[in-house]
């Protein structure tokens, strides 16, 4: 039998309550009594408070919390198993004994790290002028730009002869070619909606006038779309952007900045963030291990 990987397993643990009891259709509540009263005496006669619930229950992952408010009964009987199982277990010393020992250090290892690592986190202050400097020194993180876009899409294996329906797959140099007419058509003044209506391949933004998306500096897009779209100002277009079935040219709709207001906790989190990182590479290069070199692997292995 394999050691227990994780703290979430000590509760819930026996497969059969865990696997049949069915998800919960609404959040449950905690009851409503006081830290002190007694809702379990275990059978050598421990007394089992509210106190000590809402102590374990604090370290549940959310769906076992509520699977223990909705079956309280069970929880409290599956805790009584665990918990008399694991005193078995130390009358038999098993955890000064591998692999137990060994587990168990690991694991206290593990949640050791875990709380210091919140401690730190919890100890980093962030004053609200910081905020402020930091808002105006990086104003371009929260810009946003509404974008409408023309995508003509290609294929590495155009077919030879064009299909019965539809119109023939361009090969990457047909869609090149084209894009750069388009583009040049923009660039002279030609309607950009009505040339997404007539060209572009993507069927979704095309039904809405080319409309594609808002982007957000901090979207996971791609270099090449982050770098060419936040330089835009408004009525601006983009050079083709290549990606792996096809060219965008894109046209600036808005360009806005998000309020400081807006943005306030995502660069508190971020500042915190990065003074934890800080803090951690420090630690590391400050953290120095004497390695025997019998012990490393071979290169290339």
């Amino acid at each position: 039998m394999k050691p227990m990987k994780s703290l979430c397993l000590f509760v819930f643990s026996c497969a059969l309550w865990a696997q049949t009891a069915p998800a919960p259709p609404s959040p449950q509540t905690m009851p409503n009594l006081p830290d002190d009263a007694v809702i379990a005496t275990f059978d050598d006669g421990t007394k089992f408070t509210m106190a000590d619930f809402k102590a374990y229950y604090g370290v549940l992952p959310p769906q076992n919390q509520q699977m223990a408010l909705k079956d309280r009964g069970e929880f409290l009987h599956q805790w009584a198993v665990l918990r008399k199982l694991s005193k078995m277990a130390d009358a038999k010393k098993l955890a000064e004994q591998s692999p137990y020992k060994e587990a168990i250090d690991h694991a206290r290892m593990q949640i050791l790290v875990q709380a210091m690592i919140n401690e730190t986190l919890n100890e980093i202050v962030i004053e609200p002028t910081e905020i402020v400097k930091y808002y105006e020194a990086n104003k371009n993180k929260y810009t946003q730009v509404k974008v409408k876009a023309i995508y003509i899409a290609y294929t590495d294996n155009p077919p030879a002869v064009s299909p019965a329906k539809g119109k023939k797959p361009l090969s990457e140099a047909e869609a090149k070619a084209k894009v750069d007419k388009l583009l040049a058509q923009i660039k002279s003044g030609a309607d950009f909606v009505k040339l997404v209506k007539e060209n572009s391949d993507d069927e979704t933004s095309r039904e809405k006038n080319g409309d594609f998306a808002t982007l957000h500096f901090s979207d996971n897009i791609p270099d090449a779309f982050r770098s060419a779209v936040f330089n835009l100002k408004q009525g601006d277009v983009t050079e083709p952007l290549k990606q792996p079935n096809g060219f965008y040219v894109l046209r600036a709709e808005e360009v806005t900045t998000r309020k400081l207001a807006e943005v306030r906790d995502e660069i508190y989190n971020d500042l915190k963030n990065q003074r934890y990182g800080d803090w951690m590479a420090k630690f590391n290069r400050e953290t120095t291990v004497e390695i025997n070199p019998a012990f490393q692997a071979p290169t290339g292995k």
